[in-house]
Order: structure tokens, then sequence, then C-alpha cells
């Protein structure tokens, strides 16, 4: 069986070397046989490249994401969670939206509020803040003309979305070490009085307003923030209450203000201290001097409570306590008609705030947590840092007796409620004697709170209380009996003047989804009037927000 094959092969040889030994008889030169070249292997074939999927230009993302992409370092995140969580807390501003452009980012953030308000007196707007209390009918009338009683004895239904806020938070890649950012955020709650402006245009279109316009660089040596935010007399916002109410309410440090701010934390395990100082804009532009505040700051940081401050911002917030200072100088033109020289007045504030989480929370037990915060504030010329607080009192004014057309009145220079003249003419006259005593009115609030978070829903239902008492201990120098030199009958009446004010409140707020939140208030205010009478307003509110 294998002959076959092998007689095949042993044939073919024998042909070819009959065919060349043929060729060669005939003279056919044959060439020398070239040895074999090794063919090189072909290369690969090209790797087939895929179509690049380019990372878009804008991006939508969470904080949270941001920061697991790289895109945030840590210290970015936690200064972006920071300037959030004022308005809409720590848990929204993780999921706040973020529009990302490259390394740069625009936050947008708020909430919708609806407010609906009870009084049962017509003595306040939806945001009632220090106003006066009207006195119920058959109060003791003043002396002089009649003083309507009607408003501190008849209710007062409002319902409002004036306290709705939306901001924009923008943010520079942070660069050797150096962060940079800006924010701008507004309210609408603008515009006059109710119903100057007519109640319609003024609850159905309220007027935008600005809150805070600023910008924030951020070193490892010194933070410098120059715009308009909180003040920083009584570290605002850190210690304010948990309220429905709209802030700010009796008692309550609450002012936003241009500045030019320098601070800087300094961190040792797990404590931190925090020093800043700010030339604020003055009380008085013609004063030629800004407001001078600065202040510490203690807190440990590893020991965290619950903390609501407002109505819509929950924050994880260590244990703190904060000392302030305030200075202000008050140049004014002397009480004359055409006055030729100024008049000085300096004045100082303190306040000492503080946060205590008796139980402490963490990111993971938000429930079964119980806090306390309070507030002392002691100074003169301080009231524009309060929400409407003047006490009643106004700058005295000239009164034109002597007959001659358009005789020349003092020109203000300065908000009611800070300073006041005394030792005054009682009348316009040529070359009546000018007045130079200069005095600030004085004021000493206490504001506490407590909040509790109830267990098992994760610190989604909590109950909070508080009380704010406000007292000015010279007011009553600046009213009809007690004003020196008989200029009694320019000033207020003391039927128009607060000696003191208690307020106190209590609150219930429930969150069934992490961007709602639900809340109800009773407040009581108290007006003290410095001829004895005690005028009395009850508040009840309900609200809803929206938080985004």
């Amino acid at each position: 069986m294998r002959r076959a094959p092998i007689l095949a092969a042993l044939a073919v040889s024998l042909g070819l070397s009959a065919r060349a030994r043929a060729q060669t008889d005939a003279g056919v030169q044959q060439p020398e046989p070239q040895p074999q070249a090794t063919q090189a292997p072909a290369p690969p074939p090209p790797p087939q490249v895929q179509p690049r999927e380019h990372a878009p230009i804008v991006d939508v993302m969470t904080l949270r994401i941001m920061r697991q992409k790289g895109i945030l370092t840590e210290a970015e995140y936690r200064a972006a969670r920071g300037d959030l969580a004022e308005t809409i807390g720590d848990e929204r501003a993780d999921e706040s939206v973020n529009v990302v452009v490259g390394k740069w980012s625009a936050t947008v953030y708020g909430f919708l509020e609806s407010d609906f308000i009870l009084d049962s007196t017509q003595s306040f707007n939806d945001l009632a803040g220090n106003a006066l209390v009207q006195r119920p009918i058959g109060a003791p009338q003043p002396a002089g003309p009649p003083v309507s009683q009607y408003a501190g004895s008849n209710a007062r239904l409002q319902f409002s979305i004036r306290n709705t806020r939306f901001g924009l938070r923008l943010r520079a890649p942070e660069l050797h070490g150096i962060r940079a950012s800006g924010t701008l955020e507004m309210d609408f709650l603008g515009g006059s009085s109710a119903p100057a402006s007519g109640e319609a245009a003024f609850f159905n279109s309220p007027t935008l307003r600005l809150r805070h316009a600023y910008l924030k660089v951020e070193t490892p040596i010194v933070d410098v923030l120059a715009g308009q935010t909180w003040h920083l007399f009584g570290w605002q916002p850190c210690y304010f209450p948990n309220t429905v109410e709209i802030q700010g309410v009796p008692g309550q440090l609450y002012d936003r203000v241009a500045q030019v701010r320098l601070s800087h934390r300094f961190v040792a395990g797990p404590t931190s201290f925090e020093i800043a100082a700010a030339a604020l804009r003055p009380p008085t532009r013609d004063g030629g001097m800004p407001d001078l505040a600065g202040g510490l700051r203690f807190a440990v940081d590893k020991w965290r409570g619950l903390q609501t401050t407002g109505a819509a911002s929950t924050d994880l917030a260590p244990l703190s306590i904060a000392v302030t200072g305030d200075y202000r100088n008050f140049r004014l033109p002397v009480f004359q008609s055409l006055p030729t020289d100024s008049v000085d007045l300096s004045t100082g504030a303190i306040a000492v705030d503080a946060f205590i989480p008796i139980v402490p929370a963490t990111p993971h037990r938000r429930g079964n947590a119980l806090s306390i915060s309070g507030e002392f504030v002691y100074g003169g010329g301080i009231s524009d840092m309060y929400t409407g607080l003047t006490g009643g009192v106004t700058m005295p004014s000239f009164v034109n007796s002597t007959g001659i057309a358009n005789a020349p009145s003092y020109q203000q220079t300065v908000d009611n409620g800070m300073v006041v003249f005394d030792n005054c003419p009682k009348t316009y006259a040529p070359g009546a004697t000018s007045c130079n005593d200069l005095h600030a009115i004085v004021w000493m609030t206490a504001i506490g709170g407590i909040q509790y978070y109830l267990p098992g829903v994760n610190g989604r239902i909590w109950i909070s209380a508080n009380y704010a008492h406000t007292e000015s201990p010279n007011i009553q120098d600046f009213t009809t009996t007690s004003a020196p030199n008989a200029l009694a009958s320019t000033y207020a009446q003391q039927a128009n003047v607060r000696k003191s004010e208690d307020w106190a409140d209590g609150n219930l707020f429930l969150e069934p989804h992490p961007s709602v939140r639900i809340g109800l208030e009773y407040a009581i205010f108290i007006d003290h009037y410095v001829d004895g009478v005690t005028a009395t307003n009850h508040r009840g509110q309900v609200s809803g927000f929206f938080l985004f």
C-alpha cells in the first residue's frame, strides 16, 4: 500500500532531472540556484480606532458627584457646602444642581415658600420683625389728638409667597491652593409696605430684592470676602433660631451689609479657632468712617448636633461659642436749620453667641438629637442691625412758628432708632441756639432656642421653641414727658414708644420628602410701652417649602 506514493515521487524526480540535462545539452545556461529569501511577516493590521467620545462641553451634576469625579477638591467641596447650607441645608447642598463647564461651575439653589398667617391684631405684614404691636381699644389715650386703636383689636389674615428665595453660586477652579467664588442671592421681600402700594400688587407682584452679592477668595493664609452678606456682629447666620416665621424675629440680630472681611481658621485636632475682622458700610454715609467689627469663634468640630437656622436650612453643626464686637462713629450736622458744624458720637456693642448639642447627631443618625442656642447683645446705636427696630423714637424736628415762609428745617442724615438729639430749641428762629447733645439709643437683647429631632424618622420630624427679650434702658429719655428743654412736642409720645418687648414661639416641622418641608408655628408678641400700656399679638402660621 505504501509503494505507490514512493514510486510516484521517484518518477517526478527523474523527469525533472532529465529535463534539466536536456536544457544543458541545448546550451541553455541554467542559473545557479539562489537561496530562497525568507519573506518578512506582514505587519499586523492597524488597530481599529473607535470614535472618541469627547467629554461634553457643558454638563449638569450634583455637588456630591462633582466631588466623586474629582472636579471639586475636598476643600472646594467643603467651601461650597458651607455657602449653600445657610439657605438649603447640608443634605440639599449635596444634591444641588450644578452646571459644569470644564473646571468651572455654577450652582442654582433656593426654595419656594408659601405662608398662611393669621394675626390677632393689624400690626404686621407677613414679615413682623420688630414692628410695634398696636395698642388695643380701651388703652389710655396719649395727650393730644386721639389715636385710633382699631388696629390693636381686630385680626388680619395674610397669604404670601414673598419669602421665596433663589441664588446662584459661581466657582472658578482651584489654583495653587487658592479658591475663588461669587454668590448672588435674591428674594421678593422688597418694595413698600401694604397697602401703600396696594395689597394686590404687594402680595401678587412682589418686588425682587437683593440679599447677597459678594466674592470670596480663600487661601492657606487668609480668606478675603468683599460685597454684601451677613454682618460679622453676632457671627451671623450661624446662631439664628429655628422658626417658621419669616426672619428676623424680635430680639434677633439680622443684618446684611456691604463689607470687606478678612478671616482665618486655625485647626488643632478636633477643635478649631477662627478670627475675623471687617470694615462695613457705615450707619450714615456722611460719617466719614466705616463700621468696624471683629470676632473670635471657638468650635469643637467632632461634637456635632443637628441645627436648623431659619426654616429651610438644616445642618450638622459643631458645638461653638463666638464673641464679637462692633464700633461705629456717627457724625451729624449740629441741630440747626443751617448748620455750619458737626457733632460726633462713637458707640460700641458686644455680642455673645453659642450653639450646644446636648444629644449629638451624625450623618447616619439624625434622629433623637437635641440642641440649644442663644445670643446676648448690648450696645448703643445698633437698631439697624435688627429688622425694623426703632422703638417708636424719631429724630426731633424744628417747629416753624416764626411766620417766615419756607423756613429751613433740619435735614436728617441718619435712620431713626439709632441716635437722637437732646437739649434742643423748641422753635426755629434766626440765630436759635444749636443742639449739640447727640445720644445713642441703647438696646439690650437676649434670645434662646431649643430644637429636638424625633427618633425613628431620621430627623425628618422635629419641634423647636424660642424666647426673646428686647429692652432699651434709656429710650424713655426721648419721650414727651421726660425730654428736657421743652422739645417734647417734637419727640414721639409715650403711647408710641416701646420700653421693652417679649416674644416667644413654638414650632413643628415635618419633612415628607427631602425637598419638601412643612412648618406650623404659634407665636406671641408682647409690647410694653413707656406709659405702662401692654399690647399683645397672637400669630398662627402654616408654611410650605420646596427646596432646590
